[in-house]
């Protein structure tokens, strides 16, 4: 079920953006210092508010910056991989990175590591700001990041699971709050999984988790209704008052039970009758191991807005704009909400656009007044923002001026 967005929802939510704080903070990094990280044994960069382009060969580690960058946020970074897999092969299974960020609360010593303390327990990471300990979830009240990586450009063509992923970094943008939900969610499910493993027939220990199913999902698939209708409403604005640009418009929806449900009745009745779904659908979910039902499985639909058509039918190419015209359109409606531009990381997409396109991704970086970073191994690729940027060589775990 395909849950379009109504013009009403669209116009609420245009009417509260223009009661937002204005985009008065520039956010960017100021000094960042890597230790034992990827291929950086130590290394310490200063930077001002000027976008970042860092050129060098495939390899060198342009990637690993940004990565070090992304994870200054809430998350587990661009690439979302294991924390002990960024160490330094020949370090000694820990990393550490280090921020000194003018961020979302004013200037601001950010630092994060894993491995670094002989008492630290399971796979997260630890986290200091201010230097103080603080939880991974707190970075989100001071870094916001939005990016573009080259892993992402199956997109609209790639599993569902990919777009909600995308699509609930976009909510937790919006409302980092709603991490809570989806945690107690994700727990609550694989619990429900392991009684089906367990071969455990007990009705109350199910009505349990599959309450707390429903009272996490409800508000998940209420989130993402809002925060696709916030940006739904951003882009239709954009193009209202700006007409056809070189990065197409995007026309979103959301596909899931949930969601559907939401539109037409109030959520009390909707986490209902989840919970009656479940009850009903266990042996069915015990045969299959898993649950088939839930926001787990809902989708964002992308439809490319001037041609009219899926996203996913679309060229490579003009997936790629249409993918860039999304992310800009993010960083823009965070800028609404939350007064100042997110980081923009943007890995190797330069050179997989034509150079309108290109010049005009410069100036819309250029209008975010967004610091953002960018990677390249041609430096004439970035030539029409040189004169607006800091260009910096990467070579093999070097980083040069």
């Amino acid at each position: 079920m395909s849950t379009a967005l109504s013009g009403h929802r669209g116009r609420a939510v245009s009417e509260a953006m223009s009661e937002a704080p204005g985009a008065g903070t520039r956010l960017y990094v100021q000094e960042l210092k890597l230790t034992n990280f990827r291929n950086y044994e130590r290394a310490a960069v200063s930077f001002d508010e000027r976008p970042v382009v860092l050129v060098g060969d495939n390899g060198a580690g342009k990637t690993n910056l940004l990565e070090a960058v992304s994870l200054l946020g809430a998350g587990q970074g661009l690439r979302g991989r294991d924390y002990g897999e960024l160490a330094r092969k020949d370090g000694h299974d820990s990393w550490a990175v280090a921020a000194t960020v003018m961020s979302l609360e004013g200037l601001v010593e950010i630092g994060t590591g894993f491995g670094l303390s002989a008492t630290s327990e399971g796979p997260g990471r630890s986290v200091r700001i201010a230097g103080k300990e603080q939880s991974t979830g707190a970075l989100s009240h001071y870094v916001q990041l939005v990016w573009v990586i080259p892993e992402m450009d199956g997109l609209f063509t790639g599993p569902a699971s990919e777009r909600r992923r995308f699509l609930d970094r976009l909510m937790l943008a919006i409302d980092p709050k709603m991490s809570g939900p989806r945690g107690r969610y994700d727990r609550a499910m694989r619990q429900r999984n392991r009684l089906f493993q367990m071969r455990e027939g007990s009705a109350s220990l199910f009505a349990g988790l599959e309450e707390q199913m429903a009272e996490a999902g409800v508000a998940i698939a209420a989130a993402r209704l809002d925060a696709v209708a916030r940006l739904a409403a951003l882009i239709e604005a954009t193009r209202a008052a700006r007409g056809p640009r070189p990065f197409p418009y995007a026309v979103l929806s959301l596909e899931g039970t949930l969601e559907r449900a939401l539109m037409e009745r109030p959520a009390v009745e909707v986490e209902d009758d989840y919970v009656s779904l479940l009850s009903e659908a266990r042996e069915r979910d015990r045969f299959a191991g898993r649950a088939l039902a839930g926001p787990h499985l809902s989708d964002l639909i992308v439809f490319h807005g001037p041609h009219n058509a899926p996203a996913g039918d679309c060229s490579s190419g003009e997936q790629k704009a249409l993918l860039l015209g999304l992310v800009l359109a993010k960083a823009k409606l965070i800028r609404e909400l939350s007064g100042a531009v997110p980081l923009l990381l943007l890995d190797e997409v330069a050179a997989h656009v034509d150079q309108a396109r290109r010049e005009a991704l410069f100036g819309e970086i250029l209008d975010l007044k967004a610091q953002a970073w960018m990677t390249g191994t041609d430096r004439s690729t970035f030539a029409a923002i040189e004169a607006q940027a800091q260009i910096l060589a990467v070579n093999r775990g070097t980083i040069n001026a």
